[in-house]
């Protein structure tokens, strides 16, 4: 994994300034070379400017970027931010063609697919990936994102330039761009943050590339096409060999992304996700006399305070020693002290450069940071649920009745602390329903399905397309920050694609939640880790994080100069500083309850602080 970034104008020779553009572009890399830390360059072309910061796992010594070939007379570059899973089988049919490799990295392998295929080659890649070309040939920047967006790339306008990177800091480094919030920019972060609406980048004029779609720039366009999307259509695999089909996409997805030249291990919660994961690498390595490390998290005096919940039924305390005993994995048990929690909050939101999930991301940064002093890539167990129907809101009558975001159904806490003037210009609600209402239209039907069957299908496209989004972001941004390659392989798009149109008396067979994938399962997991009922990423039930967060918002609004004070109203912030939470009523998701929410507005109020936010 890597970082990218660099700027575009076809009405200027970049090459007639190339000193003073390599020093932007370098200065833009720097921002995000947490992402690489292991080696950076830049290139400068007449109408593009790249740079990249490498984080190296597949040919460590050859795989520089940005890349360039040179094919037939014309100069193809690359600066690429990815793992292709299905690289040998790309480079094999290249080399059909005549294409000869100097190199075994996937970056290679991509450029030629490129100049080979043209812009449907995008079609082939089997991995998660941002990334842009400059094509001489067709004088034209190319820039494309994987199917699920696990792997960003943001990018705006300035005058005539097109400047992009991994990381909305990086493009907040080039000259006369800066970070300011407008209506819409305050409605994504109190309406629906720390979701966020695809395309949108909260700051003004910051756009993200959706996932599954490309960008091409001349110079007389900027075109956007997306290349992938879900079909929905009739299954008509039956109930075993719909379990034979979930079986093979998984193991293979999880034996491809095994791959790497540096260290490889998984995070192990003891769950279902994780541990079928686990144990599908732990039997691949053991067949080339390896073993397989493991990490699980957790709490410091966490099980002192741990209370059973609707959405937590259980810890992973007997869990992850049953399977490192089973797999005979080497693993390593991670406590996150409880001064970290808030001690990295500032940290977790420069890391992703919007608030987030709270303790949730600081807990994951600093899992991250212990995980990188051994290792440089991970696989996780992330998007299961989202694909396999493993949350609550899949089988709650009030998800189908309710015509909102699942996870996020009441604003009244969000409502409640703003200033009535801001209030009454941002409408929350409002701004909710058209958001939601956008993502509705967006479903693909199936005449097929019963009222019922077409209600689940929309949930489960918001999932994919905003639950589990924000999951991928903060995984993403978290480990990236530590220099941390994590990959995701439920999140294969052959796996998303099938899993899609199972129908739920699959899915759910005798009313059990992921059916069809623990009986895939049958044979990988003991039963009894088989068979165990979901639990979310762990959270503090230590008194002492909430003691802490409401400490520090309690320092902030002593303040008279928190940038917060512009938007919220203190007295409202310092009830709920005073006042006793509702733990079995999350804001958002499932488990952000009070805590996390005063959590989240500490990293809103280090946003406007350390950005030098401008409020337009």
């Amino acid at each position: 994994m890597c970082g990218i970034c660099g700027f575009i104008n076809f009405r200027n020779n970049y090459i007639k300034k190339e000193n003073e553009n390599k020093i932007i572009a370098s200065r833009m890399a720097e921002k995000i070379r947490h992402r690489g830390p292991d080696s950076w360059g830049e290139w400068v072309g007449e109408h593009a400017t790249f740079a990249h910061s490498r984080l190296a796992v597949i040919d460590v010594e050859r795989g520089q970027q940005p890349m360039k070939r040179t094919v037939e007379g014309h100069e193809f570059t690359i600066t690429y931010n990815g793992e292709l899973y299905n690289t040998d089988d790309i480079r094999s049919n290249l080399k059909s063609y005549g294409y000869e490799f100097s190199t075994t990295s996937d970056t290679e392998v991509l450029l030629y697919a490129y100049i080979h295929y043209g812009e449907k080659f995008v079609e082939l890649l089997n991995g998660i990936f941002a990334f842009a070309i400059w094509d001489s040939m067709r004088q034209r920047v190319f820039l494309c994102r994987d199917r699920f967006g696990v792997k960003p790339l943001f990018y705006t306008r300035k005058d005539d330039d097109i400047v992009f990177a991994s990381e909305i800091k990086s493009i907040f480094e080039y000259p006369g761009i800066s970070p300011k919030l407008d209506i819409t920019g305050l409605c994504e972060l109190f309406a629906l943050s720390p979701a966020r609406t695809q395309g949108i980048g909260v700051f003004k004029d910051i756009k993200e590339l959706r996932p599954g779609h490309y960008m091409t720039i001349d110079r007389h366009n900027i075109k956007i096409k997306r290349y992938w999307s879900l079909k929905s259509k009739e299954h008509t695999d039956n109930y075993e060999e719909t379990i034979e089909n979930v079986r093979s996409l998984v193991t293979d997805a999880v034996k491809r992304q095994l791959v790497s030249d540096v260290p490889i291990a998984t995070f192990l919660s003891g769950g279902l996700d994780s541990s079928i994961i686990t144990a599908i690498g732990a039997s691949e390595m053991a067949r080339h006399g390896k073993k397989l490390s493991t990490y699980s998290f957790d709490y410091e005096d966490n099980s002192k305070y741990f209370r059973a919940s609707h959405f937590q039924p259980d810890s992973d305390t007997k869990w992850v020693p049953r399977m490192v005993e089973a797999f005979d994995t080497k693993h390593t048990y991670l406590v996150c002290p409880n001064e970290a929690l808030t001690g990295l909050l500032e940290s977790a939101l420069l890391a992703k450069d919007l608030p987030g999930m709270a303790d949730c991301d600081s807990s994951l940064l600093y899992f991250c940071r212990e995980v990188k002093k051994n290792h440089t890539v991970v696989l996780s167990g992330e998007c299961s649920d989202e694909i396999f129907g493993g949350y609550p809101w899949f089988r709650e009558e009030k998800a189908f009745k309710t015509a909102a975001f699942p996870w996020c159904y009441d604003l009244t806490l969000r409502n409640n602390i703003l200033i009535d003037s801001v209030r009454e210009t941002l409408d929350l609600e409002g701004y909710s329903r058209m958001r939601y209402e956008e993502s509705i239209k967006e479903v693909p039907e199936f005449d097929g399905d019963t009222p019922e069957e077409k209600r689940r299908r929309e949930i489960s496209y918001l999932n994919i397309n905003w639950f589990m989004c924000n999951l991928l972001d903060r995984k993403d941004r978290m480990s990236m920050a530590s220099g941390l390659e994590v990959r995701v392989p439920f999140c294969d798009h052959r796996l998303v694609e099938y899993v899609w149109n199972i129908p739920w008396e699959m899915k759910n067979k005798n009313n059990v939640s992921k059916n069809i994938l623990r009986e895939a399962a049958k044979g990988i997991l003991p039963e009894d880790v088989r068979l165990r009922r979901k639990s979310p990423y762990p959270k503090t039930h230590n008194p002492y994080y909430e003691k802490a967060a409401k400490q520090m918002l309690a320092d902030v609004l002593r303040d008279s100069n928190s940038p917060i004070l512009a938007l919220c109203d203190k007295s409202k912030l310092e009830g709920i500083i005073n006042g006793s939470f509702d733990y079995g009523k999350p804001f958002f998701g499932q488990l952000m309850a009070g805590p996390q929410f005063i959590g989240y507005i500490l990293q809103l109020n280090y946003l406007l602080k350390d950005y030098h936010v401008w409020i337009i």
